[in-house]
């Protein structure tokens, strides 16, 4: 007779928080590439196009995606999750341990998206000045010059090493691959198709 698991036994599962064609899309990508143990929760979210709305069950303090729970912990925007999940699962080695030298270049890779790239396409998707003086990130063209001269050195932007930083930066320049709001770049471009070549993003796609 089979014994019912224990407390101990039991797997926690993380919970991400999605919706389709989001930004939470590439963490499908992430947690199939950790090997992590995780479940889907579809939610609404708000639309560029005005439609959607925000959704009652999901987390996030503005209803958007991504954000995850793990055994009850909270947590929210891009590259939190991403530096939380390679922490947990370092057996992956999708994220420099602290001690690891390549862990400051990550963690600045991880707040360079956030903090720079993103608002740079944002401001340029709404056709805004950047305030050079004020701003804390540039225009479009100048945040993929930095990323373009990191990636003439190496295939990864910590080198040969394949990163989470990757799957948010890669993901983000295939997304946008003959949109005007893309700077030509052949390095770039190289880039983005190396990155989203890997299995773990079609698997995440197949359930996207």
């Amino acid at each position: 007779m089979r014994r019912a698991p224990t407390a101990s036994t039991l797997v926690r599962m993380i919970t991400l928080y999605h919706a389709t064609k989001s930004r939470s899309s590439r963490f499908l990508f992430l947690l199939e590439e950790l090997g992590a143990p995780y479940t889907v929760k579809p939610v609404s979210i708000r639309r560029g196009d005005g439609s959607g709305k925000a959704d009652p069950e999901n987390p996030h303090p503005h209803g958007k995606v991504p954000a995850i729970k793990d055994d009850g912990v909270l947590v929210y925007e891009s590259s939190a999750i991403a530096l939380y999940l390679t922490d947990k699962f370092p057996q992956a080695d999708l994220g420099p341990a602290i001690g690891d030298p390549k862990r400051g270049p990550y963690l600045s890779w991880l707040a360079y998206y956030t903090g720079v790239l993103e608002p740079a396409f944002v401001s340029k998707f709404l056709k805004a000045e950047v305030p050079r003086g004020t701003a804390g990130w540039v225009v479009v063209e100048e945040a993929v010059q930095h990323v373009e001269s990191a990636l003439s050195k190496s295939p990864y932007l910590l080198g040969d090493r394949f990163s989470a930083a990757d799957i948010l930066y890669g993901t983000t320049f295939a997304m946008f691959a003959g949109s005007p709001l893309m700077p030509k770049s052949e390095a770039v471009a190289d880039y983005s198709t190396r990155v989203v070549a890997r299995p773990a993003y079609a698997r995440g796609l197949a359930k996207d």
